[in-house]
């Protein structure tokens, strides 16, 4: 949804679970808050509408940086903005002096304004480069079609995007590659297209989406990034300071719905046939269990939040839990981040 930007520069976004997301954050004068997937700024600018608020927006991509100078300069001593990632926010707030926070929101995944640019090659609709990196650095998604082997391509496509005919695409593309490059989000659309047929029944998504959302969460490491970035919030918030989570993946709730588990004493015993073992005094007390789904009005004027949820938590006295991968459902990393 756009509306006009409140300082006159250019449209904004109303980010999906906007209302429930910032009011689970419970936001309070004199209270700093990150809002660790900036975008357009929305989150951020309902957080600055409680008189007496500090916002740190963070975000990996150096276009929504530039483009909320204005905001930022209409917020004076109110909002910083810092370009990075989540994951490190813990770095990036003690630079400027910020050890504890009151809340931190997050809208995981790819923002509108990267989708509806085809210069960033995120989507198939309109035509342009395959790009897909948030921060313009690294290798594209274009490296990875044309280099990757069949087996990395069919695993990619398999685990990122749960695409059930992910061998078949892969054997696809490294066919087609071997004419000439695959350089265009049109190129790839189509190959996925002879694979699996350009038809599609009325509300079905169009057959290159999973392709295409996992070769973005691939390239950008995205998993990994929502697991490092919820447990360095975990150790930044203070006793009574909230965390907001906004998800449009399964693989992505899955992964916030375990951290919530295994910080709030839900998470059970790993197998019936082993002792039940105490864990660790929780950290976070639950907010919304279940999650909070988009409403019906919301869906029909932004189809794009049909599939969110949000959770949220609510941190405790206990320390901080150590990252556990595999309670998440996840490997363990090799080497560096992304």
């Amino acid at each position: 949804m756009m509306t006009a930007d409140s300082e006159g520069t250019r449209m904004r976004h109303v980010p999906v679970l906007r209302d429930e997301a910032t009011g689970l954050l419970a936001p309070r004068e004199g209270g700093v808050y990150v809002d660790g997937t900036f975008g357009a700024g929305g989150y951020t600018r309902a957080i600055l509408s409680v008189p007496g608020t500090r916002v740190v927006g963070i975000d990996r991509d150096p276009e929504a940086i530039a483009a909320g100078r204005g905001m930022e300069e209409a917020f004076p001593d109110r909002l910083t903005l810092l370009e990075g990632r989540f994951s490190r926010m813990e770095e990036l707030l003690a630079e400027i002096g910020i050890e504890t926070v009151d809340g931190v929101v997050l809208d995981l995944g790819v923002s509108s304004m990267q989708l509806d640019d085809p210069q960033r090659g995120f989507s198939f609709l309109r035509d342009g480069p395959l790009d897909m990196r948030m921060e313009r650095q690294g290798p594209s998604a274009a490296d990875v079609v044309n280099s990757a082997t069949e087996k990395e391509l069919a695993d990619i496509l398999w685990q990122y995007g749960e695409e059930r005919r992910s061998r078949a695409i892969a054997r696809a593309i490294v066919r087609r590659r071997k004419n000439a490059p695959i350089r265009t989000t049109a190129d790839l659309a189509a190959i996925v297209e002879s694979v699996l047929g350009p038809k599609r029944k009325p509300g079905q998504a169009h057959p290159a989406t999973r392709t295409f959302q996992a070769l973005r969460i691939h390239v950008n490491g995205e998993l990994r990034e929502v697991a490092e970035g919820l447990a360095a919030a975990e150790r930044l918030l203070k006793p009574g300071g909230r965390l907001s989570v906004v998800s449009f993946h399964s693989l992505e709730d899955r992964i916030v719905k375990r951290f919530l588990a295994t910080r709030t004493g839900r998470a059970g015993r790993p197998s019936r046939h082993l002792p039940d073992v105490p864990g660790p005094e929780p950290s976070f007390v639950d907010l919304a269990p279940g999650g909070i789904r988009s409403s019906e009005e919301e869906v029909a004027a932004n189809p794009r939040a049909r599939p969110a949820r949000l959770r949220a938590g609510e941190r405790t006295h206990a320390p901080a839990i150590p990252l556990d991968y595999r309670a998440l459902g996840m490997p363990e990393p090799h080497g560096g981040g992304r």
